[in-house]
């Protein structure tokens, strides 16, 4: 896997660690990246299941073709 490196901010990742509860910088951001990346697939999974019916009613509502 590639690596990248990157300067932040020492209290932010400090408060990152306290808040997660982990001892090394390097789980805080790994933390908080993983915990980004999930809140995003959650939104997409939400958003997906809200439109469903909103597809189906519009499928519904068009008279057959043909």
């Amino acid at each position: 896997m590639a690596k990248v490196d990157i300067s932040l901010d020492a209290e932010l990742v400090v408060e990152v660690m306290v808040l997660a509860g982990v001892g090394s910088p390097q789980d805080a951001v790994e933390a908080v990246v993983r915990d980004y990346i999930a809140r995003g697939h959650r939104t997409e999974a939400r958003v997906q299941l809200r439109d469903e019916p909103e597809r189906e009613a519009d499928g519904a509502q068009q008279p057959p073709q043909g």
